[in-house]
Order: C-alpha cells, then structure tokens, then sequence
C-alpha cells in the first residue's frame, strides 16, 4: 500500500435517497479510523460547499449522532446540482477547488451522487493529476433511478423499488373498494430509464399491483395507451397504470411535454425538469373514456422514504462508502466503487471498482427483453432482479413515536 497522509473530504450531490447517508457513513467512520488520516470533512451542498469554502469539520462530530446517518434519509450534508464546465474551456472553478484542497491539505475526495456526479468526480480527477496534486478521487454511487453502468444495481434503489411496489399495493386495494369502474394513472420517477416504473411490477406480481406499466424504453403511443385501458376496463372495470415519467413518443419527444401547453423548464444540466404527467394523462383518459379517471404523482415521497428502506439495500449502501476509502486508502483513483452480484440461486453482493471514464454521463436501460412484447408490462426476469434489493427491514430507531434521525452540529472548518 502506498501511504498518503492527509485529510478526507466527502460531498453528496444529485437527488437525496433513503440511504445516502448510509454510504456517507461507511467512508466516514473509516476514514475517522485511519491514522493515514489527518481531518474528516463534508462539503456542505456538494461541489458548491468546495468553491464557497465551507466545509464541515467531521470530527467534532458525536459519533452516536454520526451512527444515527444510517438510517437518516436526504442528505445530511446537502446536496447540490451544479454542472462544472470542462476545465480545457473554463478552469475557474478548478482552480477554486484545487485552492481549497491546497488549504485544507485534502488528500482524498469522495463525491457520493450519480450520473451527473460521477462526471464533476472525473472531471476533477483529471484536472488534479494534469496539475500534480497528489489526491485519491473515489466515486460513491447513489441513485434511485438504477441507471449508472457497470454497476449491478445502485445504492438507494432497492429502498425506492420497495416503497414503490408498497404503495401500489395500497393504492390498488383503494381503487377496488366501490366496484364501480375506474382508471388511476400513477407516474413514478424514471427519465430516461424505467427501473422504478418498473418496480410497480413486484406488485402485480403480488396479483395487487398495475395492469399496464410503461417505461422509457419502449416508445409511447397516446393511441395504443388509450386502446390498452379501454380493454382492461371491459374486462375489469377497474384499471391501474404504471407509467415512467420519462415515456417519449417515437420520435424520442417527451409526452408530457406533447400533453402540456406550456414549455417545460430545464435544470443546471440541462434535463427536462419532469412532473405532472399523471394529471395530463388523466384528462387525456378521461376525454376517451366516461368513467372515474384520477391521477397519482408519487413526486418525491419516492426518494426518502426511510420508513419502509430495504434492509440490504442500507447494508450495501454502507459496504459501497466503507469500499470506497479503503480502496482508495490502498493507492486507488479515478474509480467508482460498483457492485457485482454473485453467481448461483442464492443472493450474495460484492463490491468491485469500475474506472470513472467508464461510468460517466452513461445511463444503464432496462433490458427490452424484460419488458413484454407490447410494451405495457414487466417480465419475470425482471422481478428475479429485483426481489432480492428490497429484501429486509431498516430497524429504524424511534423516539416520542417518530423516527429519530440524525442531528449533526455542522461545525464549519477554519
């Protein structure tokens, strides 16, 4: 091992999950574990914190109020969605950030996001190596969206997929109380990939869950999907549909924004802010067909609800961050720690390290060979994925009979 004395520095970015701060925690109580290790901080909102200075001071921290980021969701730190340019265009920001790593003596960076994080992770990977500061860049993956490559599956998904094929089964059994004929459209989270459309399935699987799913992958036809309700409802009465809210037509337009009579706005990277779907194709229902159509947005209930967090998925969530120091703790850079599920019938996980240059700004699909031939439901395969990540309960500790999550005091670094 070659040794690398300094501090640590981690940030989270992108959208909170249920067990981010599960991941945070394992690269932190290592890291405070290392006597290669001088400081702990965490960049309060992510790259942003960096180029603002303020960094939290990690080891003034009370390490039971830390132990509690188990099982805490959102994140602790702050999250942010800043785009950095690339640095042969515009090396301000770089600068700003090696300036801070320089003052600080930061000799090891963890970034804990997805696909967008995982690019800001390269970007300064490369540019400290161009300028010669010696400093271990790790990626940490989050994301519920289940989509970064060359991973088996992502930290914070299984916890989603749960919640998820839950309150679909709650809503079914909602929606089968009058016995008098309905549709309930629920839009679920997923832009350009359907693994939590898909999730919906685990449910019908259930025999209480969606009778039509559509994902990103499979192009989305306004037609088709009002033949498709048409026809359960005559063999039904009922009907419930599961639909990403990324679902493009076949020339790739979003059909919300067909559906919506204003523009949608875009985010710092340049994504279709989305929202709204569910009442969009409600009143497009509802238009065809006389019956009780309503509309559910899941929104971002989807993202942080702890309660319900698969108990492998916060298990994985904290091996991925404890991984991510102790590889880089061993002379490792520019990696993302990824995992790789074990052969055999039974479930086993591993982590493995994958090169950031690999993993960036890539988006893993669901294979269309999951998705039915129609294109308006989930194969088999698909649930022998996913099963085992939602499997266990987070035994979330509780106080006044409400969740006790963690309080951190934020001490700010001088």
């Amino acid at each position: 091992m070659t040794k690398l004395k300094g501090a640590v520095l981690i940030g989270q970015s992108g959208g909170p999950t249920s067990v981010i701060n599960a991941s945070a925690l394992g690269c932190i109580e290592a890291a405070l574990k290392s006597e290669n290790v001088t400081k702990v901080y965490g960049a309060a909102h992510g790259i942003k914190g960096v180029l603002l200075d303020c960094l939290y001071d990690m080891n003034q921290e009370d390490p039971a109020e830390l132990a509690l980021m188990r099982y805490t969701p959102s994140s602790v730190l702050g999250t942010c969605r800043y785009k950095l340019k690339d640095f042969t265009e515009d090396d301000t920001d770089y600068k700003r950030i090696l300036e801070i790593f320089k003052k600080y003596d930061i000799r090891y960076f963890f970034y804990n996001g997805g696909n967008d994080s995982m690019d800001t992770c390269h970007k300064i990977s490369r540019y400290m190596a161009e300028n010669g500061y010696e400093c271990r860049i790790m990626g940490i993956p989050k994301t519920i969206d289940n989509d970064l490559a060359r991973t088996d599956h992502c930290p914070g998904y299984g916890s989603a997929a749960k919640y998820i094929a839950t309150s679909c089964m709650e809503i079914y059994r909602d929606a089968k109380v009058y016995g008098a004929g309905s549709v309930t459209v629920l839009e679920i989270m997923g832009r350009n990939a359907g693994w939590l459309t898909a999730a919906s399935a685990i449910a019908t699987w259930k025999d209480m869950g969606p009778d039509l799913i559509y994902l990103p992958e499979v192009p989305f036809s306004l037609d088709k999907f009002i033949d498709d309700i048409t026809r359960v409802y005559q063999e039904k009465g009922d009907v419930l549909v599961a639909v990403s809210e990324g679902v493009v037509d076949e020339n790739g337009k979003y059909i919300l924004e067909i559906l919506s009579e204003s523009e949608k706005s875009k985010d710092a990277f340049g994504h279709v802010q989305m929202g709204g779907l569910a009442a969009q194709l409600a009143a497009f229902a509802n238009s065809k067909i006389k019956t009780k159509v309503r509309g559910i947005e899941f929104g971002i209930i989807q993202r942080c609800a702890a309660h319900i967090a698969s108990e492998t998925d916060v298990n994985e969530a904290y091996m991925a961050g404890e991984a991510a120091f102790k590889a880089a703790e061993a002379g490792e850079t520019a990696k993302m720690v990824a995992f790789e599920r074990g052969p055999g019938p039974g479930y086993t996980c591993n982590t493995i390290l994958v090169d950031l240059a690999d993993v960036a700004n890539y988006e893993k699909k669901v294979p269309r060979e999951w998705i039915n031939e129609a294109g308006n439901g989930v194969l088999q395969p698909f649930i022998d994925y996913v099963l085992p990540l939602i499997q266990g309960e987070n035994k979330v500790p509780m106080e006044d009979g409400v969740p006790r999550y963690a309080k951190l005091k934020k001490i700010r670094a001088e």
